[in-house]
């Protein structure tokens, strides 16, 4: 049973379908994992991020924000690393 409940924003959702079938299938399980350990090895808490982390899948980066005190894991942006970290 998972220990954190993980979702995803709109604008998450909405990058995530438009990625190529091939790369959703690498994502989708590293983000499901998340629930099980929001913290897991190599990820890394983004500076100058309002709590954010982030998590590195091939060239791809998945940036999401971790409350403990309510077991929750949101995924905020699901980006090719060139466009990320751009808002």
């Amino acid at each position: 049973m998972a220990d954190y409940r993980l979702l995803l924003t709109s604008s998450a959702e909405k990058e995530l379908r438009q990625l190529s079938t091939q790369v959703i299938a690498r994502i989708a399980p590293r983000m499901e994992n998340l629930a099980v350990n929001p913290r897991p090895p190599g990820c890394k808490k983004l500076k100058g991020g309002d709590k954010e982390w982030r998590i590195r899948v091939g060239d791809y980066r998945v940036v999401y924000t971790i409350n403990d005190a309510l077991a929750l894991v949101e995924v905020t942006r699901i980006r090719h690393r060139s466009a990320v970290y751009n808002r």
